[in-house]
């Protein structure tokens, strides 16, 4: 069998495999044409040259398998050692990558009419199917379409200890009386997407056994169920339609909804946040909470001392919840549209916006509270609402939030600047620069107390170096940077309130939330007017 047999053969059965392809060779080269196949174990069909060359092109195959995306390799081969291709004849070659037998798993339990009907409809997307039944006559073969697996068990809970459930799988689970020890067992697994077929009052029932079985919130919540899109489905064609539309949906991790209100405009209705310090989160809680889609940058270690009410906090590692709403970390835009679809906020390490090209949000709103402006312009979205001194409404965004205490707080501007920077923070009990505490020194930040600690005057609050950082004043420790970080002289690291015991460290500020709600009320008058 030669090679494009091997590999044909490997596509029809869905075995992961790579194909290696020499495209390109100059001067030296062990070959000047090659195949080589690739599986997921290392093992390989055919050969690309031997030596160096054929581990590195292996080492990068199994790299693309596990990406499944294809990659050109390539590079000089000298004498010394590896140099990109890794051969010591001189000379360079480029391999181009392809990778195959990656067709999605689609694993249907219970094997009744509309399982049938949904093994149907994913055979022509290109799942891979396998159905699984503890009644031999539901799984004959003229059910299916051709290349349907079919597994028989003893019981329900056989049939499934017989599947391979992983992280790429998608599983439907539709039976019709056998849910329940259905879903008990695959609700722990690690999947893309588990659905279940059932009726809002049988779900009730179901998810309040699982919840008896001691299983997580988080693994309940995942539970796609009542299954499918509504689309006034009745047969068993017309569910499995709905089925596959939501299982598209999570393997593209789309936002859904008709196409014909995918435009900018209500696209998600997605917001970006730059910064995620107390204040911008205020905003982005006052929006999650009025119906808009929010992702939030920042620096990969953000300097915000109110940490128990800011969403930058998740960026050092776990989730941060504020106000019930959770916040978590996203590597890449992929994993902010699945945070997004679990109802959570994600935040980047984004300092330059680089992600605007693909999450293409209709706003943004520069919650940095820099006091100037660190590379916000006005075309980053259609409508673009900065926060502070050092924007100009009209010319680098479309309006700019009074965020100065006083009278003027939370004022829109359309057309100009907000007050001057006064340098002066807010008056606590008539207190202002008295209540913050910056560092002695350049150095490394180390806590003595924790955010919400009462304290006397005195008190030593943390080192910067050797250096103490001492409480002016007594009352509650409302701020207070991250241990470990890295600080300089005269740097913000906290701040004391004078009400003490009174003060609250936990919800948003009244000062984030009349910044937040004047950002609401620009982005829907903006919305109206910038945009129709």
């Amino acid at each position: 069998m030669n090679i494009f047999a091997k590999a044909a053969q490997l596509e029809e059965e869905n075995v992961p495999f790579a194909l290696a392809n020499i495209i390109e060779t100059r001067g030296s080269a062990p070959r000047h044409s090659g195949q080589m196949i690739v599986k997921a174990d290392g093992s390989i069909i055919g050969t690309v040259g031997g030596g160096m060359i054929e581990r590195y092109v292996i080492e990068q195959s199994l790299e693309a398998l596990q990406e499944r995306k294809p990659r050109v390799v390539k590079g000089r081969m000298t004498r010394s050692g590896p140099e990109a291709m890794g051969m010591d004849c001189g000379g360079a070659m480029s391999v181009f990558i392809d990778v195959y037998g990656l067709r999605p798993s689609l694993l249907l339990i219970g094997a009744g009419h509309v399982n049938r009907a949904v093994a149907h409809a994913a055979h022509v997307l290109g799942f891979d199917i396998t159905v699984a039944d503890a009644y031999e006559e539901s799984l004959a073969e003229e059910h299916f379409p051709t290349g349907t697996k079919r597994v028989l068990g003893q019981n329900m809970e056989d049939a499934i200890d017989k599947l391979d459930i992983n992280k790429d799988s998608f599983v439907v689970i539709a039976t019709n009386h056998q849910d329940q020890d259905a879903i008990t067992k695959v609700v722990d697994c690690d999947t893309r997407y588990i659905g279940l077929m059932a009726s809002r009052r049988k779900v009730q029932t179901l998810f309040n056994h699982l919840r008896k079985c001691n299983v997580s919130e988080a693994h309940i919540q995942a539970i796609h169920s009542p299954i499918g899109f509504n689309i006034g489905a009745e047969t068993p064609e017309e569910i499995a339609i709905s089925i596959m539309a939501e299982i598209l949906k999570v393997k593209h991790q789309s936002a859904g909804g008709l196409m014909k209100d995918d435009t900018r405009l209500n696209r998600n209705k997605l917001v970006l946040i730059r910064g995620a310090g107390d204040i911008a989160t205020g905003v982005a809680i006052r929006l999650k909470n009025a119906g808009f889609k929010v992702v939030m940058t920042d620096i990969s270690q953000p300097t915000v001392i109110r940490c128990t009410v800011s969403f930058a906090q998740c960026l050092y590692g776990n989730p941060a919840e504020v106000e019930g709403i959770t916040a978590q970390k996203a590597k890449s835009c992929e994993e902010v549209f699945k945070l997004l679809d679990d109802n959570k906020i994600p935040v980047m390490v984004d300092e330059d916006c680089c992600s605007l090209a693909s999450l293409k949000p209709t706003f943004v709103v520069d919650a940095i509270l820099a006091k100037r402006n660190l590379g916000t312009t006005r075309d980053m979205a259609p409508i673009t609402i900065a926060l502070g001194p050092g924007f100009t409404a009209g010319e680098d965004c479309d309006a700019v939030i009074e965020t100065n205490r006083g009278h003027h707080l939370g004022r829109i501007i359309y057309n100009g600047v907000t007050q001057a920077n006064t340098g002066i923070p807010g008056n606590i009990a008539g207190y202002t620069h008295q209540r913050v505490l910056r560092a002695p020194c350049d150095g490394i930040m180390h806590n003595h107390v924790k955010l919400g600690d009462i304290v006397e005057e005195g008190d030593v609050i943390a080192h910067i170096g050797d250096s103490p950082v001492v409480a002016p004043l007594g009352g509650m420790v409302r701020g207070l940077l991250n241990d470990g970080l890295t600080v300089t002289e005269g740097f913000k690291i906290g701040d004391i309130d004078p009400r003490g015991i009174e003060a609250d460290f936990t919800t948003v500020s009244d000062k984030a939330r009349a910044i937040g709600g004047s950002v609401l009320e620009a982005m829907l008058h903006l919305e109206h007017t910038v945009l129709n």
